[in-house]
């Protein structure tokens, strides 16, 4: 399958991993718990298809350029970098006006 915007040669994520980064972190466990709730339901979503598309996942731009991002809900994303070998990295979480 082909995805606007996504590169044939990103890494096969059938045995994704997925590891944080201490900002994502430390975001992470000053959203309200339901957020934080919402986020898990998302990334289950994410670890099955990353382009599912409930998550809205799509390249940044700019200085943050390498990275992605996917949507929890309507005000918040979820920032991620893929690595290689089927690895993600959580980089950051937060509303669209904190994350850009």
């Amino acid at each position: 399958m082909e995805v606007r915007g996504v590169s044939s040669h990103l890494p096969t994520l059938c045995n994704m991993r997925i590891s944080t980064a201490p900002l994502f972190d430390r975001h992470f466990k000053k959203l309200p718990r339901l957020l934080q709730e919402k986020a898990k339901e998302r990334e289950k979503l994410f670890i099955d298809n990353p382009f599912h598309p409930r998550l809205g996942t799509h390249k940044l731009h700019g200085k943050r350029g390498a990275e992605w991002a996917y949507s929890v809900d309507y005000s918040y994303r979820i920032t991620f970098l893929f690595l290689s070998g089927g690895e993600v990295l959580y980089t950051d979480v937060g509303t669209h006006d904190e994350l850009y």
